[in-house]
């Protein structure tokens, strides 16, 4: 956590905090209004990743194409303005989570209550992500596949 981001929280939420409930606030009023086709979740997702620094961006691009390739039915869509992934039922499986959004020191892949990770009674539902090396995007695909199981 940065210092200015700690002195913020102190006074509340964070400026990039208010700016991921509105993010989020228009998400739902479009979900709400025609329901979110695959299409549009597309290319919402595709939109934010753009807008990332070039470090989020290349992670957030090697994600997208893990889950692509491996985890097609899962819907791309935004929340909280970040990329994220659904199941049929809507509900969030894992997002992307940049960096750059908070001000953090690495972007992570966070995992949602729908995620089929549950590994006796304690799991880690959130995973730094640095750099993409073979490594790392073999354990993406085996967490995205473990997710959808």
């Amino acid at each position: 956590m940065t210092t200015e981001n700690a002195a913020d929280e102190t006074a509340g939420f964070s400026a990039a905090e208010r700016s991921a409930m509105k993010q989020r606030a228009v998400e739902l009023r479009a979900e709400g209004k025609t329901g979110v086709k695959k299409a549009d979740g597309l290319q919402a997702v595709l939109d934010s990743i753009a807008k990332m620094e070039p470090d989020d961006r290349m992670l957030a691009e090697r994600v997208h194409v893990t889950v692509t390739a491996n985890a097609p039915d899962l819907s791309p869509k935004t929340w909280y303005g970040m990329p994220a992934y659904a199941n049929a039922d809507g509900k969030v499986v894992f997002c992307f989570k940049n960096a750059g959004k908070f001000s953090t020191r690495y972007s992570t892949l966070e995992f949602q209550d729908a995620a089929r990770l549950d590994d006796g009674e304690i799991w880690p539902v959130s995973f730094a992500l640095e750099k993409w090396t073979p490594r790392v995007a073999a354990r993406v695909t085996e967490l995205v596949k473990a997710a959808i199981s």
